[in-house]
């Protein structure tokens, strides 16, 4: 029997208290780089923690909002918003570099990734963004997103599904705001990677189906229970002959 491998990624280095038990059930990180959280001891130490688990690394950049975690628009010029995107991604990619590693792609934080996945204006200041930073870095993108239709053929892209959040009928998250934005349950969880998996199908609360086909797939570190869902996941996925990528 052919062995079958899924991609898991987690945004790290923001703060939680778990990312120790988190990196070695992963096939990449996303750290932040400074903009909702992360400073230069953060960051090395995720990066160094990323390496001994040899879990690919990438940027997490956000909106410039530490004070609400970059989960709300900012309106920025778009100079500002271009700059504001290299100075983090750079900055992560230096210590990466001298800790001995390489910086393997890019994943936008919170309200910037909704938004590059909704407006195109955002979407471009991203593209040219890292464009201009001149790196071979992959780009996690959201699904049916303004962002992925934009950047398709100037990056290597991965479609991201998201593990622990419900969808809505535009493949937009359910906003945090309402009670069953997140999914905590482990067999939920695993039901919904499940789907998005073998049958390329997101079930919606009102019981209708989303067409998905997605690259890698997202649990959230601050999600309750986050270490024992990973667990539980990588359990379920084994039997059924599906292994995290390592």
């Amino acid at each position: 029997m052919i062995k079958k491998t899924i991609h898991i990624n987690c945004d790290l280095g923001e703060g939680g208290e778990f990312d120790e038990k988190l990196m070695p059930l992963i096939s990449a990180c996303n750290i932040a780089c400074g903009g909702h959280a992360g400073n230069l001891e953060t960051m090395h130490r995720t990066v160094r923690l990323a390496l001994e688990n040899n879990v690919e690394i990438g940027a997490h950049p956000s909106y410039p909002d530490r004070a609400n975690f970059g989960r709300n628009h900012m309106e920025m010029t778009a100079e500002e918003l271009k700059l504001s995107i290299e100075g983090q991604v750079l900055s992560l990619k230096q210590i990466v570099e001298s800790e001995g590693g390489k910086l393997s792609h890019v994943k936008l934080h919170g309200a910037l990734y909704n938004d590059a996945a909704k407006y195109r204006n955002i979407s471009e200041i991203v593209v040219r963004s890292l464009e201009d930073l001149g790196d071979d870095l992959r780009l996690f993108v959201p699904l049916n997103s303004q962002l992925g239709e934009l950047a398709l053929g100037r990056f290597e892209l991965y479609y991201e599904a998201f593990a622990d959040r419900n969808y809505e009928k535009n493949y937009g998250l359910v906003p945090r705001s309402k009670t069953h934005a997140i999914i905590q349950d482990r067999e939920a969880v695993f039901q919904h990677v499940r789907s998005i998996y073998k049958e390329n199908k997101i079930l919606l609360q009102n019981g209708e189906f989303l067409e998905a086909q997605a690259d890698t797939f997202c649990v959230h570190s601050d999600t309750p229970l986050a270490v024992e869902i990973l667990q539980y996941l990588q359990h379920k996925l084994a039997a059924e002959n599906i292994y995290i990528k390592s």
